[in-house]
């Protein structure tokens, strides 16, 4: 963890600050401990949040490119404990292979391994593209990262790039 280095203050009026005490305390925590648990989840608890937010397919596109900023910004220390477990719920099998793909790949640009389940997602068994445009998926087929090819995904963006 990086060495706390700064400071920020805020005013608040007695009652509040009292309410916060109050709620940090059944927490178990320091007063700053507290505040920050609650405006700066851990990564995990994000992750999480993002493979929930995964489920209603109207909003997967956002929760998709929300979860690739994450993966892309994640400290290398913090990487694993945040991925350290997929909680799947009810998303579907394509879903599934594509956050595999994107965290084995970000695992892979960390320099370190990525969690074991990982793994445990079976490929697709048939071809999934980016696009319906047929003439594209060539160029689909050639560029897609590796992750992704084995999952039998083709995309045309990695972890840190967008189009």
């Amino acid at each position: 963890m990086a060495a706390k280095t700064q400071q920020l203050q805020i005013r608040v009026t007695p009652q509040q600050k009292a309410g916060l005490k109050r709620q940090a305390g059944a927490a178990g925590l320091d007063l700053s401990s507290y505040v920050l648990s609650r405006l700066l989840p851990p990564e995990r608890d994000r992750f999480a949040g993002i493979l929930r937010a995964l489920e209603p397919e109207a909003d997967r596109r956002f929760a998709l490119a929300e979860l690739h900023d994450f993966l892309h910004g994640c400290a290398p220390g913090a990487f694993a404990e945040a991925v350290a477990r997929a909680d799947w719920g009810a998303l579907p099998q394509w879903v599934q292979n594509y956050v595999a793909a994107l965290v084995e790949q970000a695992a892979d640009q960390k320099h370190v391994a990525p969690p074991p389940w990982v793994g445990d997602v079976a490929p697709l068994a048939t071809p999934r593209f980016a696009t319906e445009l047929k003439s594209l998926r060539l160029h689909l087929l050639r560029s897609a990262p590796v992750p992704f090819k084995r999952r039998n995904i083709f995309v045309d963006t990695s972890v840190g790039q967008r189009l």
